[in-house]
């Protein structure tokens, strides 16, 4: 067997267990490097360890400390609340409101789950409330998440834009950050002209009583009215009494305006001070945003209590355990032998298409991240020749990979599923089903047509 199979078998291997079994595949990763490095590559233990993202790792601990300081001293509430405020009753702008609420959470650098999990709850209490469709706005939170997910200073946005970097690829962070934004943002229309937004239009919250009992359908006076759904994009009516939900446990449109506190207002200073330091300044994202941090941690030791344990180590060790076994992969030749054996495929166009395909099936099951940290690095060696725009690709396939979070089967699509109210489940999780599937299918290859064939 050749040495470059090896780590690709031992990739599967990390793939199909993190599927299958609840165990993080950066661990998996850090155990695979050691083994196949030593084993197979003949690589000791220093060598394995310098493909350690120690850049990256800094990055993601101090974006998700700082977030987590937002998150608790009631700085995140307060975007929510002031988002939420700029509808002025018109119910058609409150999906596109909590659209931009996440992308917004995001773009400054929270996890799409995290984004997604302060938002959806809100989202789908709103769906319930004003009767909207509760798959459209459920997308819209998972694809609001990723419009934002690939900023200079997001998760995603400093993954991609290091690996392209140390690979010595032809890269933009803006196009990468533009090019999932506008994408992002046509789902979002199709999801509004075709799921019921145009209903919408012209509706006002007042002109509901929220404080009467709403039944399961969103109805408001706790009528007999039975359940309106989506099955297939078309629409069937279900009882589901056992599923009411009350005008109490929906959110209100207006919330009762709160004082800003110093501990806001200095969060709000920070994160716009990393957005000029890093953006403009060009200053270590990771630097930055661990300085900015520390000095709202030192300001106020109150709201940073517990803001550690908050930073998201389950993602820390999945990119770290995940690009240090493609360190050995590199050292073991095997970028090189599968971009040899993609070029002797001689149509460069269709090897970019089926790499948007890969990583959007396999995304939609595993950890998006994890595969943005392996096509990317499989895909150098015939990005490198230059037979087709590597800004294209990189952006095509961080696209393909991303979009795909809505399926239920990952933690955005779970979320939604998990918080819809005044739905059957059953039906509600059949619809994100269908949709994620039209998005597996269409999505890669609309992203490989207007990004890579031009």
């Amino acid at each position: 067997m050749p040495t470059e199979l090896i780590p690709i078998l031992a990739l599967a291997v990390m793939f199909i267990a993190a599927t299958v079994l609840p165990v993080n595949m950066g661990a998996l990763g850090f155990v695979a490097a050691f083994f196949v490095g030593t084993v197979a590559v003949g690589m000791d233990a220093d060598q394995i360890i310098g493909g350690f993202p120690s850049s990256l790792f800094l990055t993601l601990v101090g974006i998700t400390y700082l977030f987590a300081i937002a998150q608790n001293n009631g700085t995140v509430d307060l975007l929510v609340r002031g988002a939420v405020r700029l509808v002025g009753g018109r119910v058609a702008l409150i999906p596109w409101v909590m659209f931009g609420i996440t992308g917004v959470l995001t773009s400054i650098g929270a996890l799409g789950p995290a984004a997604v999990a302060i938002v959806a709850p809100i989202a789908l209490g709103f769906a319930a409330r004003y009767k909207i469709n509760a798959l459209l706005m459920g997308m819209m939170v998972v694809h609001g998440a990723q419009a934002g997910g690939f900023s200079p200073i997001s998760i995603y946005g400093v993954t991609v834009n290091n690996i392209a970097s140390k690979a010595g690829l032809e890269n933009s962070p803006l196009t990468l950050f533009l090019g999932s934004l506008l994408f992002n943002a046509a789902i979002g229309v199709l999801l509004f002209v075709f799921l019921g937004g145009r209903s919408l239009i012209g509706r006002s919250v007042h002109d509901e009583d929220g404080t009467r009992p709403v039944d399961d359908t969103g109805s408001v006076g706790g009528g007999k009215t039975p359940t309106t759904v989506m099955r297939g994009f078309g629409t069937t009516t279900t009882k589901s009494p056992s599923q009411a939900v009350t005008a109490e446990k929906a959110p209100p449109l207006a919330t009762a305006v709160k004082a800003i506190t110093f501990e806001q207002i200095l969060t709000l200073v920070g994160l716009v001070s990393l957005a000029v330091f890093s953006l403009i300044l060009d200053l270590d994202v990771g630097f930055v945003s661990m300085t900015v941090a520390v000095i709202l941690a030192l300001a106020s030791p109150k709201a940073q209590k517990g803001a550690i344990n908050q930073i998201s180590w389950s993602t820390v060790l999945l990119i770290g355990g995940v690009l240090t076994f493609v360190g050995v992969l590199q050292e073991a030749g095997t970028v090189e032998w599968v971009g040899n054996g993609v070029a002797s495929l001689g149509v460069p166009l269709l090897v970019a298409l089926l790499l948007c395909y890969i990583g959007a099936i396999v995304s939609a099951f595993a950890s998006s991240t994890a595969i943005l940290g392996v096509t990317i690095p499989l895909a150098v060696p015939f990005l490198l020749a230059g037979d087709v725009g590597a800004i294209g690709v990189i952006v095509a396939l961080s696209i393909a990979s991303t979009i795909v979070d809505v399926s239920p089967f990952s933690t955005n699509g779970a979320l939604v599923l998990a918080n819809a109210q005044g739905v059957d489940r059953d039906v509600f999780y059949k619809q994100i089903l269908k949709y994620s599937a039209l998005v597996v299918v269409i999505g890669p290859a609309v992203a490989w047509a207007i990004l890579v064939v031009p």
